[in-house]
């Protein structure tokens, strides 16, 4: 029997349940396609580090309500209805509180050490693109879009989203999207691996949570170090990274979960894993 439990998240912007160790955060103002507001920007931080230390948590999928995944910036907010306590920052200030505010955001879900799955109903533009690709995998319904859209509004990009764009569609890609902001529609998002796959809208959720639910079914410290080789495979050189790789692979072969899943397989069952 599945058993559903409902986050508090401070606020009605941002929805969290966990249902069979899947957290599911739905940011939830679908009347301004789930654009970030002073609101739901801490609400959503709060949870990734939450939901990301959560035990009993295997795995996090991100959506959004209604028919978008998230706007990105509140564009209003940045003309006449600027905040006045930010106006009266000085620059070095307003700079330190941009890098705090995306370490703590996308610096923190490309951080949690578990699958993290973004299902996107609808666009995903600007910071809201940033958040879709710090997660592992993007799953997108037929109708949805990415853009980068900051040269639409005479903006250079935040929240990693230069380092994020290349690292998934190679430089020459990366500088089209950001420099022309052009819509990227979900086929030729999967096409250029921005997105990992495409399903029809009305199997998005679906399909995303039961994604999510096999992985967070799996062998939560080969996940770990899978996640750690991952991000080295970028970051190292092949005999730095190869010789992490190595190290991690010894130290699971010693768990409980190796064990099982060896046994399992002999058995010829599925394996049941315990996270030791």
């Amino acid at each position: 029997m599945t058993t559903e439990t409902v986050i508090d998240t401070g606020t009605n912007e941002l929805l969290c349940v966990i249902r069979d160790r899947v957290a599911v955060i739905t940011l939830n103002r679908p009347e301004a396609r789930n654009s970030l507001s002073d609101t739901l920007t801490p609400a959503l931080r709060t949870m990734i580090r939450t939901c990301g230390e959560n035990p009993d948590v295997g795995a996090l999928l991100l959506t959004g309500a209604g028919e978008a995944f998230c706007a990105g910036g509140n564009v209003k907010g940045m003309g006449a209805h600027r905040d006045p306590r930010k106006l009266e920052m000085s620059f070095d200030d307003k700079v330190a509180d941009l890098q705090e505010r995306q370490r703590l955001l996308t610096g923190a879900l490309v951080s949690v050490r578990k699958p993290t799955i973004a299902a996107l109903p609808g666009p995903a533009v600007g910071a809201g693109l940033a958040i879709a690709m710090a997660c592992d995998i993007r799953i997108a319904a037929q109708s949805a879009f990415v853009a980068t859209g900051y040269a639409r509004i005479a903006l250079s990009g935040d929240y990693g989203i230069a380092w994020l764009l290349t690292r998934l569609v190679g430089t020459a890609r990366a500088r089209e999207l950001m420099f022309t902001g052009d819509r990227v529609d979900a086929v030729r998002a999967e096409a250029i691996g921005l997105v990992n796959r495409v399903v029809p809208d009305d199997r998005l959720q679906a399909e995303a949570f039961a994604l999510a639910k096999s992985l967070a079914e799996g062998p939560r410290l080969a996940l770990r170090y899978m996640k750690d080789n991952l991000d080295e495979a970028v970051l190292f050189d092949f005999e730095t990274a190869r010789d992490h790789e190595a190290e991690r692979l010894v130290r699971l072969t010693t768990t409980a979960d190796h064990k099982e899943a060896v046994q399992a397989f002999i058995e010829k069952r599925k394996a049941v894993f315990t996270g030791k």
